[in-house]
């Protein structure tokens, strides 16, 4: 039919004319409520939103030179972190001469695995990135 057609129409019905195809020869179109059809796709799109998970990431900062103590508060706080669903960044920061022995906190990150590895899986492998060592840390899927 003329667009002229479907456009009286549209208007005798109290809708309007939307052209679903425009580039198609002839052009597609569709009478409908447009305000209407607009509601229900923020509707939808507030509803998706809504159902999100957003992950946090939290840090924990270690030291070249913790003890078995204040390692095991880390953990028990990293454990909580996991255990609520975010993943956990931790660093440790080396300060003057524990740059040339960077290995010794590899070894303090890999100790700390140790301890929440039940909770969580290594996500990234210990790094290096100037005077920081990092890995990250994800928590094990249900």
């Amino acid at each position: 039919m003329s667009s002229r057609e479907a456009l009286r129409l549209a208007e005798e019905r109290g809708y309007d004319l939307v052209k679903i195809s425009p580039t198609a020869n002839p052009p597609v179109c569709k009478i409908m409520n447009y305000g209407k059809y607009l509601f229900e796709l923020t509707k939808k799109a507030k509803e998706a939103k809504k159902n999100q998970k957003v992950t946090e990431i939290k840090e924990v900062w270690l030291s070249m030179t913790i003890d078995v103590g204040d390692l095991n508060v880390k953990a028990k706080q990293t454990q909580k972190f996991l255990s609520a669903g975010n993943k956990v960044k931790v660093s440790i920061r080396m300060r003057g001469r524990q740059m040339a022995h960077s290995e010794l906190g590899v070894d303090v990150m890999k100790r700390f695995f140790e301890l929440v590895k039940d909770q969580g899986q290594m996500e990234k492998q210990p790094l290096m990135e100037g005077r920081n060592i990092w890995m990250m840390l994800a928590p094990i899927k249900a």
